[in-house]
């Protein structure tokens, strides 16, 4: 099967051609927003770090903002910094390495917002001006990149619209193509059954190390997560515990071996199925998927969440048919558990459904424009 697609200098591929407007630390957020929004074809990435960070924390910022910025469905990137937070060089020379333009604009050295938002918005407007001349072309689906994401959970979800999207990605890694899913609280009970899967000895022990660090984590504000979890909306759901909930998530990655584990900010190494270590909250798990370099982002919801993110589309699929029709507006695929349809024949509507988002369609929440206001997980304090 194939898609229509941009491709890249560098080889990838992408589904969207925006020019991001990409904030390096929430200081310079507003200006970011107002250029992003100012001028058409151009998305805004704003969010809540880049200042009093710790050291490793703030590593892990700069790394996830310059993968955000080396996404394939940006065909140009304009950073947009305060000054003071510190040098943001390394985001620049981490973007460029891709082949497409990088700018920056910096507002206190340029003179304020007002000069930083006019001349970010001449930058923008030439930028996008070079990249509207790039036309999609019919690419294999073995270019195809995943992230997959679940939240807002009930039963329906763990019955069914996880179990089908991980039938889809097994249908992505079998052609040839990349998925990956975290949400590292939600793997909680379910590590062993992971490991089992892993491609190597050290690749299970990192599920363990991952799964352990939330715990560790959680103990040390005197949390335990496995008590705490699942939240009140899950549990108005249908579900009773954390592993009843994990079982019902990690299935959301399909039944292929897994290839590795990542960190916020890196890159799959090779193709296959892949673990991102990262947070299950929206905002942050969704900066965390398209960081990793998803095209296109799978989101199994049970009673409805509307997330979306600025510049990867988001498709939420439910398996709630009280979901599919109240919270229609949000709701791009509904699989009909209660009919007389396999898990394959789901993963196969799924399947299709994700060709045509990534060659051009629309998904609900990019109509919306939902999902504005994403964040960069840290694992610290900030100061």
């Amino acid at each position: 099967m194939s898609f229509q697609g941009y491709v890249r200098s560098d080889g990838s591929v992408g589904v969207r051609n925006h020019v991001g407007i990409i904030s390096t630390v929430t200081c310079a957020n507003d200006v970011a927003k107002w250029i992003g929004d100012s001028v058409p074809g151009c998305t805004p990435f704003v969010h809540q770090q880049g200042c009093g960070n710790p050291g490793p924390d703030m590593a892990m910022v700069h790394r996830t903002l310059a993968s955000l910025g080396a996404n394939p469905n940006l065909g140009a990137v304009l950073l947009v910094s305060l000054g003071c937070e510190g040098p943001v060089d390394d985001i620049q020379k981490e973007i460029a390495r891709t082949g497409k333009r990088v700018e920056r604009v910096v507002i206190q050295s340029i003179g304020g917002a007002s000069k930083a938002f006019a001349e970010g918005s001449r930058l923008a407007r030439e930028m996008l001006a070079e990249i509207s001349v790039l036309q999609r072309e019919t690419v294999d689906d073995s270019r195809l990149v995943i992230g997959v994401k679940c939240g807002a959970s009930d039963t329906t979800q763990g019955l069914a619209a996880n179990p089908a999207i991980g039938a889809m990605c097994d249908l992505v890694v079998k052609a040839g193509g990349t998925c990956f899913f975290g949400e590292t609280p939600e793997m909680m009970g379910t590590e062993h059954i992971l490991a089992r899967r892993a491609a190597t000895d050290e690749v299970g022990k990192r599920i363990h190390e991952i799964t352990a660090d939330v715990d560790a984590r959680a103990a040390m504000l005197g949390v335990d997560i496995r008590g705490a979890n699942p939240s009140r909306g899950n549990i108005a759901g249908g579900l009773t515990t954390i592993e009843e909930k994990s079982l019902g998530a990690v299935v959301k990655g399909g039944t292929t071996t897994i290839q590795g584990v990542m960190a916020q900010g890196e890159r799959p190494k090779g193709k296959g199925l892949f673990i991102l270590d990262g947070p299950g909250q929206e905002p942050k798990a969704v900066t965390a998927l398209a960081a990793a370099g998803a095209q296109i982002i799978m989101f199994a919801t049970g009673i409805g969440a509307p997330q979306g993110f600025p510049f990867v589309p988001v498709i939420k699929v439910t398996a709630n048919p009280h979901t599919a029709e109240h919270l229609a507006e949000h709701i791009d695929t509904y699989v009909d558990l209660f009919g007389d349809v396999s898990i394959q024949t789901m993963a196969e509507q799924i399947y299709g459904d994700m060709l045509a988002v990534a060659s051009g369609r629309t998904t609900k929440a990019e109509a919306l424009t939902y999902g504005a206001y994403p964040d960069i997980w840290t694992t610290g304090t900030v100061f």
